[in-house]
């Protein structure tokens, strides 16, 4: 009788694993290059397109093995540009998994947003997300800030594009899923105004809230890629460009017992670039704005639970601890409180643009989060993605992005410099008027140019 040794058994089993390790380990060098240069580069030579796709092969499956962020894929002729889309978006041939372990259905047809596409960009893959959007974890690891949690919903849309698997990524940005997987990342992550006809074919979770979100390297990336992305429609009628926009910084982020020193020193670095651009950044209050920040995580909880009730029906699986964690807040939600939020709501709403008008300002800034971005190192704090009022340090944990996601608004973040250890990004978060996505892109644009990229490394898996 012959005996089988376990462990050599499991040991042959895992050398077998993956592609070739002799080659395509290293990212290939022309996904170290601006999408503005890569694409001036393609119109002098097409033919470059094809060439590109084969190093890309080979970067694919290392890549996405050591960064897990892609949940399904399918093949492409040679793209000029790959787009990722967060699996709780519909494309019509590919599984929609909503982040659960066990279940999958597959749409019919896919989601508005991806009506419209150029030719140039190729729809390559699914990436992941948390499970129902509000789970802790997606799994995947963040490719040039290793110790930092790439956190959020749509955190396969900023992981992807960070490991060069996608060029940009769609995502969903409900308070904050997308800008917080971005800004963590080191990447460019915008939050689109809010319009409910803008959202067919994506999963809900809170319908007066949730809105589309891009993921790039750079403000300069998406700007050159949004024509291409069919958007016209949704866009609607943007606000118009300036040759000077004026700036304002969100007066309560200032509060040293709210906001650590190292985000204060970024928004300081920010300021003087913003200065140097013509554009002295003073001071601005939105207080009834700011009241608002725990009604919208509030408004999330009760809409998720609401929809559970739904889902709980039809998904038929065990949920993770920590969306039952988050439901559980919403449950603590009453009726009466909910009606209170969305009548609220309705009133900031309908005093926005006002506000603008009266402070005499196209945009506000204010950190990205009142601290660095999370060590992934260290304990998860708390035991739901949602805030309950009565949780420790709640005014930090409710954060600066429910700012856009409670009026509707447009906002962008961008990186701006690194931590003092040079472990971690530190983004500033813009955020504008309704319609005022091509604004954002040009402020960023701009930002970026007297800030620079944040350096990073070309990767190797």
């Amino acid at each position: 009788m012959t005996h089988v040794n376990t462990q050599d058994t499991i040991a042959q089993y895992l050398a077998s694993c993956g592609a070739d390790a002799g080659s395509g380990r290293e990212q290939p060098e022309y996904l170290g290059l601006g999408l503005r240069k890569r694409h001036q580069l393609l119109e002098r030579n097409p033919a470059l397109a094809a060439d590109w796709a084969v190093e890309y092969a080979g970067w694919q499956v290392h890549a996405d093995s050591h960064y897990r962020c892609l949940t399904s894929t399918r093949a492409a002729d040679a793209p000029w540009y790959r787009l990722g889309v967060k699996d709780t978006v519909d494309v019509a041939g590919l599984p929609t998994r909503l982040g659960l372990r066990s279940y999958r259905h597959y749409p019919q047809r896919s989601a508005a947003a991806l009506t419209f596409l150029d030719p140039r960009i190729a729809l390559t893959a699914k990436v992941a997300t948390t499970e129902l959007n509000i789970a802790f974890g997606a799994g995947c690891r963040n490719p040039h800030f290793p110790t930092i949690d790439p956190s959020g919903s749509s955190t396969g849309s900023a992981v992807s594009v960070a490991a060069g698997l996608c060029d940009i990524s769609l995502g969903t940005d409900v308070l904050g899923s997308v800008r917080w997987p971005a800004s963590h990342c080191g990447m460019v992550g915008l939050r689109m105004t809010h319009k409910a006809e803008s959202l067919a074919g994506v999963f809900p979770l809170s319908p007066r809230m949730d809105a589309l979100g891009w993921v790039t390297r750079s403000a300069d990336d998406l700007d050159l890629l949004l024509p291409l992305l069919g958007l016209d429609a949704l866009l609607g009628h943007q606000q118009p460009l300036k040759e000077r926009y004026q700036v304002a910084v969100l007066e309560h982020a200032l509060d040293p017992g709210l906001t650590s020193p190292a985000m204060l020193d970024m928004l300081g670095q920010a300021r003087t670039a913003l200065a140097d651009l013509g554009m002295h950044a003073g001071e601005v209050s939105m207080p009834d704005l700011w009241a608002c920040r725990g009604d919208a995580w509030q408004l999330c909880a009760r809409d998720a639970w609401l929809a559970s009730q739904a889902w709980m029906r039809r998904f038929d699986c065990e949920l993770h601890w920590s969306t039952l964690s988050a439901l559980a807040v919403g449950e603590g939600v009453g009726e009466a409180e909910y009606q209170r939020i969305h009548q609220r709501m309705d009133t900031v709403r309908d005093g926005i643009d006002a506000w603008f008008d009266s402070a005499g300002v196209d945009f506000v800034v204010f950190p990205m989060d009142p601290n660095r971005p999370f060590d992934r190192r260290n304990p998860q704090p708390g035991d739901s993605t949602i805030p309950s009022p009565a949780d420790e340090g709640y005014a930090q944990k409710i954060s600066f992005t429910p700012l856009a996601s409670f009026s509707g608004l447009p906002a962008i973040t961008v990186p701006i410099c690194l931590s003092a250890d040079g472990k971690a990004p530190l983004a500033l978060q813009i955020m504008g008027r309704r319609d005022s996505e091509r604004q954002l892109l040009d402020i960023a644009k701009r930002l970026q140019a007297v800030t620079g990229l944040l350096p990073t490394r070309r990767l190797q898996v």
